[in-house]
């Protein structure tokens, strides 16, 4: 199997574009060779832990005018791709250092992307405040991990430190941004690519097709 790293931060639209591109070529190819593991980092690792309203966010990040056309690029790329997303649902920007923490330990039990996805589909579907410990903790129960385990982890520092070093490690080795993907250890992809490159990249893996990627 081939490792493919994703970093990604829930709350960032292009990841969940990203990965939803992403899984149309795995689906496409069921037999892909990847084994993926998410990793994380923040975006914005100073936001106060109890997050801010999202509006005050986004015009302190963009402004009033940039938010707006960021909002329409997106619900245009959204509905083009079949990914489903309620922009306007979206009143809390959170911290993310939880979910982070929620995505590790699925690691260590193999539901990262079960976890991944109903994190992203809480936030950008429902409009759930994903820095909250209780809805950490039910969509952790819903992907079928221990709920109250998972809660009684949220309520301590476990793993804190950790993930804190990995984001501060991923920096250093010059992922600037997300989503982020590291084919193999060797070749990075940055960017929401289309589903067409990552299948040119399962291609070339497979030796089938030349891969005109740009790693």
């Amino acid at each position: 199997m081939t490792p493919l790293d994703l970093f990604i931060d829930p709350v960032c639209p292009w990841c969940l574009i990203g990965k939803a591109r992403l899984d149309k070529a795995l689906a496409a190819r069921p037999d892909h060779g990847f084994s993926l593991a998410f990793h994380p980092f923040q975006l914005n690792p100073t936001m106060p832990r109890e997050g801010m309203a999202r509006a005050d966010y986004l015009q302190a990040k963009f402004g009033q005018d940039r938010a707006v056309e960021m909002h329409v690029q997106l619900m245009e790329i959204a509905r083009a791709e079949g990914i489903e997303i309620d922009l306007l649902g979206v009143q809390r920007q959170p911290n993310t250092l939880d979910a982070h923490r929620l995505i590790h330990w699925a690691g260590l039990e193999e539901r990262q992307p079960q976890v991944v996805d109903a994190i992203m589909r809480a936030f950008w579907v429902e409009g759930r405040d994903i820095g909250r410990p209780e809805v950490l903790s039910e969509i952790a129960g819903t992907a079928g991990m221990d709920a109250a385990m998972v809660a009684r982890l949220l309520a301590s520092d476990a793993d804190r430190d950790e993930i804190i070093a990995r984001d501060a490690h991923a920096r250093e080795r010059g992922i600037k941004a997300v989503p982020t993907f590291i084919i193999g250890n060797r070749h990075a992809v940055e960017g929401a690519q289309p589903t067409a490159l990552w299948l040119q990249v399962i291609d070339e893996l497979h030796g089938e097709a030349p891969s005109t990627a740009r790693h």
